[in-house]
């Protein structure tokens, strides 16, 4: 419904009925003022009429208890004649039923007889009565018994006229109660109950004028037509200005919002004629427009302008709009007046065009992105960017296409995938695109062989000849193992030195046999530069499966474990894996105890264990023990350390190891300070713990921190592990000794290690090779190493430990021999340090050997 519609209404619908409302309502009020005041001046003048009626009747009766018989009538008779004949008064004497009228004046037979019915009257009394049909007024007073005066006013009309006021009454008499009751439903008529002397109830009617109040009555109607005349007056011009002022202005303002045509390039400035307010919306409008073309000349600046082909459609994927760079990539002239879909365009139109409505129809809020291939003279591949249109309330009414062309940078990604897939210096697989394509490759593969290759002599090469011989070499190696595999493998360079293959369906016969073949052929291929000849080997782990196979990463894991093995063997050596080779489950494994032993340490779950080192000549004050780690591992089975600490060395976790077994052998003995005099401990220190870098410091401040003396530690380095870090182990051994620490050589004997290094290095306690001693009961030889050992550090003021004493036969050798101490099974197990109890130890005489009591 439009402005000027609304006003009219509620100009008729409501304003003029609410202005007939308060114009009856005002009416209503006049009449009920009007009638209102008539019955106030009808009472009042009712009021005075009865007021004056019953002053005449008093006045009668005064005038008959005035006169009395004693008056002479002859007197009486002048003073009536000459006074009260002219206001129609007579007086009578009533004595028995004889009736005498002063003034010898004939009385009327129908007063007589209607006064002679006084007898029946009180003394004296006052009241209306009628003589035959005409009404009285009387008034009488008894003198005696039967003996009255009587006054009487004969009520003619000349009388009633007196009584009322000529504007208001228009007529009294007095009547009968019986033809007029008390209330009378005639406004002009009110009946008033008079004083009767005959017994008859009387009434005065009065009759009033309705003149007065009906004209009042049409005053007030013509005020009120009047009111209503200025009201509807006041509406109408009310509406005559709001139409002039506001309902002209807006419905100008309206045709002109309503001729703009977005389309147009220039949008019409909007111009009104009215009040202030339409000023101001025109200037809000026209700013608006303004805006809206300046946005919309940017936008289409903005589409004309970047890279991408832009395509709006409506719902039913008509092309509503389609940029310059639509039109040349596409290959298109611009739009026509007749409207072409989308598919039709791109001529795909039952795909294309079914695709965009059923993205409209979702009304998702999301942009899709999906590659379109054009089949032009020259094909197009498009990155296709679809998101809905909508508009202010948010319905779909069309879609935008953004397409961009993405022909040469798809070319270029292919291109750079290749790269990426394919090793430079080789033209191999390279190791991302070996393991992608691998897991494809064996998907239904009946047996399986990955092969794990890896260059020998190959450092050579490069650190004599540099790096482009070494890539030289590395093409020729991957010619000759091409050649060799041909189309039934999937071969790669997986890094440095390092080769894989993949081959399927083969026996285990048929892979050994090829890879036996390429490690021939790479044997042959050789090197020159400045004169000399180079040559390279190759060792191969092979993990062979037939039926069910792990996973990718587990292959080729296999593969390199056994390679490993490969290399031990010697030089062009192949090694198949087989899981119940323990050395290669330990290498297998080897990843998963590093990452076990690095949370055991951060959440201080390594365990220690004591092995008892015994005195065999009695002379020791303390108690030795070697401390021994342990782990948990599944199932809370505790692992001796063969299983973990092969992979601690391997990925440079022993220095961490090292500093929670020292720490939580510090806190041990600072738990157990009543053993600190009696006690000494020894703990291993790793080869790799030799030298490094704050390892000094942390013992140090640990020592410190606990408030251990260092006479109860020992620390035991191996005989190799000293002799391959000699420099920085014999730095670190003289810093310790500072400190106050003592030291062991542990596994004397079992390396390459010359009495010369022992005379250099400051160990107060050499540990000798179990090797030596397993046998020392029975074999004359290791009797002798182990004698000439302790011979030597006797000579040098070392004392020697005995290690894997099992037997009491073992014992007494190493007492014949002259050992300080033995430790092994036969002088105690390993035990959770938690349940160490100090040993007693009870003296006897002189000729009586000490006594050791071991708590086992």
């Amino acid at each position: 419904m439009l402005l000027s519609d609304k006003i009219r209404t509620f100009i008729l619908a409501f304003c003029v009925p609410a202005l007939f409302v308060v114009i009856y309502c005002l009416h209503q009020w006049f009449e009920y003022r009007v009638e209102t005041h008539r019955q106030q001046m009808q009472l009042q003048e009712n009021q005075r009429i009865l007021n004056r009626f019953e002053a005449d009747a008093h006045r009668l009766l005064t005038l008959a208890q005035f006169y009395s018989p004693e008056i002479d009538n002859a007197q009486l008779q002048q003073l009536w004649q000459d006074q009260l004949s002219k206001y129609n008064v007579d007086v009578y004497h009533l004595q028995a039923n004889h009736l005498q009228r002063l003034g010898q004046q004939a009385v009327n037979p129908q007063i007589a007889q209607a006064l002679i019915q006084l007898h029946s009257l009180g003394k004296f009394g006052w009241g209306a009565m009628f003589a035959g049909q005409q009404p009285m007024l009387i008034g009488y007073s008894r003198l005696d018994e039967d003996d009255f005066i009587v006054v009487t006013r004969t009520l003619a009309t000349e009388y009633f006229a007196g009584l009322g006021q000529g504007e208001l009454t228009k007529q009294i008499r007095v009547v009968s109660a019986a033809e007029a009751p008390l209330v009378s439903h005639n406004d002009h008529f009110d009946h008033i109950a008079v004083t009767s002397v005959a017994g008859e109830p009387l009434v005065l009617e009065i009759e009033h004028k309705p003149d007065l109040f009906a004209l009042m009555a049409w005053r007030n109607t013509l005020i009120v037509l009047a009111l209503l005349l200025g009201g509807v007056s006041i509406v109408y011009l009310g509406y005559v200005w709001l139409k002039r002022s506001l309902l002209s202005p807006f419905a100008q303002l309206l045709q002109q919002i309503q001729a703009i045509d977005p389309s147009e390039q220039r949008l019409t400035t909007i111009e009104t004629h009215g009040s202030g307010e339409f000023d101001a919306l025109t200037d809000s409008i026209n700013n608006l427009v303004n805006g809206f073309s300046q946005h919309r000349a940017r936008s289409r600046i903005t589409l004309e302008a970047i890279a991408e082909a832009v395509i709006v459609t409506d719902r039913d994927t008509k092309i509503t709009y389609m940029n310059p760079q639509a039109e040349k990539l596409l290959q298109v002239a611009p739009l026509s007046q007749q409207p072409v879909s989308v598919g039709e365009l791109l001529d795909v139109a039952n795909s294309l065009d079914a695709e965009l409505k059923q993205f409209m129809a979702s009304a998702s809020h999301l942009i899709e992105h999906r590659k379109l291939r054009l089949k032009l003279p020259q094909p197009l591949l498009l990155d296709r960017a679809l998101t809905n249109l909508r508009n202010e309330s948010g319905e779909v009414i069309g879609s935008v296409m953004v397409l961009r062309d993405i022909t040469a940078e798809e070319q270029l990604k292919q291109e750079l995938q290749r790269r990426a897939n394919i090793d430079a210096s080789t033209g191999l697989l390279n190791r991302h695109a070996f393991e992608s394509k691998l897991s494809h490759y064996i998907a239904h593969a009946r047996t399986l062989a990955v092969c794990y290759l890896d260059l020998e002599q190959f450092k050579l090469i490069n650190d004599n000849c540099g790096h482009v011989a070494g890539d030289r070499m590395l093409k020729l190696v991957a010619k000759a193992m091409s050649q060799v595999v041909g189309s039934q493998g999937l071969l790669a360079r997986l890094g440095g030195d390092e080769f894989g293959l993949v081959m399927r369906d083969y026996s285990a016969v048929t892979v050994a046999r090829m890879l036996k073949a390429i490690a021939q052929q790479v044997s042959l291929q050789v090197v020159h530069h400045e004169g000399v000849h180079y040559r390279v080997g190759v060792s191969i782990g092979v993990a062979f499966y037939h039926g069910a196979k792990p996973k990718t990463q587990e292959l080729l894991k296999d593969a390199d474990i056994a390679c490993i093995a490969a290399k031990r063997k010697g030089s062009n050596q192949i090694h198949f894996y087989d899981n119940r080779d323990q050395q290669l489950n330990y290498e297998r494994n080897a990843p998963k105890w590093a990452h076990r032993i690095t949370q055991a340490i951060e959440t201080r779950e390594l365990m220690l264990y004591f092995q008892q080192i015994r005195s065999l000549n009695g002379v020791s004050k303390r108690q030795r023990l070697e401390i021994l780690l342990r782990i948990k591992g599944e199932h809370e089975r505790v692992l001796p350390p063969a299983q973990f600490i092969a992979a601690a060395e391997r990925f440079k976790l022993m220095p961490d190891v090292d500093k929670e077994v020292i720490r939580k052998a510090f806190e041990w003995l600072s738990q157990h300070r009543e053993l600190i005099d009696s006690i000494s401990l020894s703990i291993n220190l790793s080869a790799n713990s030799l030298g490094a870098d704050g390892m000094l410091d942390y013992i140090a401040d640990q020592q410190q921190y606990f408030d251990v003396p260092s006479s109860c530690i020992c620390f035991e380095i191996t005989e190799t592990s000293a002799i391959q870090n000699r420099q920085r182990a014999m730095q670190m051994l003289q810093n310790l000794r500072k400190l106050g620490f003592a030291f062991a050589l542990d596994d004397f004997g079992s390396g390459f290690a010359s009495y010369g290094y022992l005379r250099e290095l400051p160990v107060d306690y050499v540990k000798i090779d179990g090797c030596f001693v397993r046998q020392i009961a029975s074999n004359a030889r290791d009797f002798a190493i182990v004698k000439s050992i302790h011979d030597v550090c006797k000579t040098m003021g070392i004392e020697t430990v005995a290690e894997f004493v099992e037997s009491t036969e073992i014992i007494d050798k190493l007492n014949q021999i002259g050992i300080n101490y033995a430790q092994g099974y036969a002088i105690g197990r390993p035990k959770p340090l938690a349940q160490y109890q100090h040993p007693i130890r009870l003296v006897a005489s002189d000729n009586v050997s000490p006594l050791h009591v071991v708590n086992e």
